[in-house]
């Protein structure tokens, strides 16, 4: 009997069209986030640009589903869903735990289907092969929302709705367990370019940590480092966009 694959809709958010694009930028969003912590993103780069946002299960519209508690599961299942998607070029760009996800996608493309992603932007997260021993997913729901505080990624509306906290905090714990559990295999090295961005006062990040993702490819690699700290995005969103729709387009005029 064979397994029915994802449902496409489910995983994927397109918030504009770009029929002329000539790749699509999948994003992968941090530990907690949703797809539309890239809203901006696809509205600055369309029409140029397809931006397709990654939705987990477990948050917003997906809130009713559980969460999946690893990398290794999160990955399966997130290739699953794009695997009619990679017949076109596709670029990748995963903040934090999802620069994490982006990676294990990426290997999982290039031994599966013989071919990369024409970028992997690695976003405010340390290189695969750099651990930290971090235990935030087994703090109470108090120390979550600390934790959510001192990084300042998440609304403050949303930390001080105990409602709302009530029926997102599994799907963030879960993330954290995922994230904070993951151990890199050593294995083969990606082909394709990695461009590595990076706060400079990102408390998860320091610079050797994000330099040493230009260990996990044979192609080219880029560091590019931000004044602030771990969602330096939000206010270099500009720069950031800039990068990304450089990159691409030199790749594919």
């Amino acid at each position: 009997m064979t397994s029915t694959p994802p449902d496409d809709s489910l995983w994927l958010r397109r918030f504009h069209s770009a029929p002329e694009s000539r790749v699509t930028l999948v994003c992968f969003p941090h530990a907690g986030g949703s797809a539309s912590f890239f809203y901006p993103v696809s509205a600055a780069l369309q029409p140029i640009l397809q931006v397709a946002a990654l939705q987990y299960p477990g948050r917003q519209d997906r809130r009713h589903e559980s969460g999946l508690g690893s990398i290794a599961e999160l990955a399966e299942a997130t290739f699953a869903a794009l695997r009619p998607s990679l017949e076109r070029p596709v670029a990748f760009f995963g903040h934090s735990m999802g620069a994490t996800l982006a990676f294990e996608v990426s290997l999982r493309m290039q031994e599966r289907l013989g071919r990369s992603p024409v970028t992997l932007f690695a976003s405010g997260r340390r290189a695969p092969s750099r651990h930290r021993h971090e235990t935030v997913h087994l703090l109470n729901d108090d120390g979550i929302v600390d934790e959510l505080k001192k990084l300042s990624g998440t609304d403050p509306r949303v930390l001080g709705d105990l409602e709302l906290l009530r029926m997102i905090l599994p799907a963030i714990r879960s993330d954290y367990r995922a994230a904070e559990t993951y151990r890199y295999t050593p294995g083969p090295r990606l082909d394709c370019p990695i461009v590595a961005l990076t706060g400079d006062q990102d408390p998860k990040v320091d610079l050797d940590e994000a330099r040493a993702w230009a260990e996990h490819t044979t192609g080219p690699f880029e560091l590019h480092t931000y004044s602030g700290g771990h969602f330096f995005v939000a206010n270099h969103q500009t720069a950031v966009i800039n990068l990304i729709s450089d990159q691409l387009l030199s790749l594919t005029t």
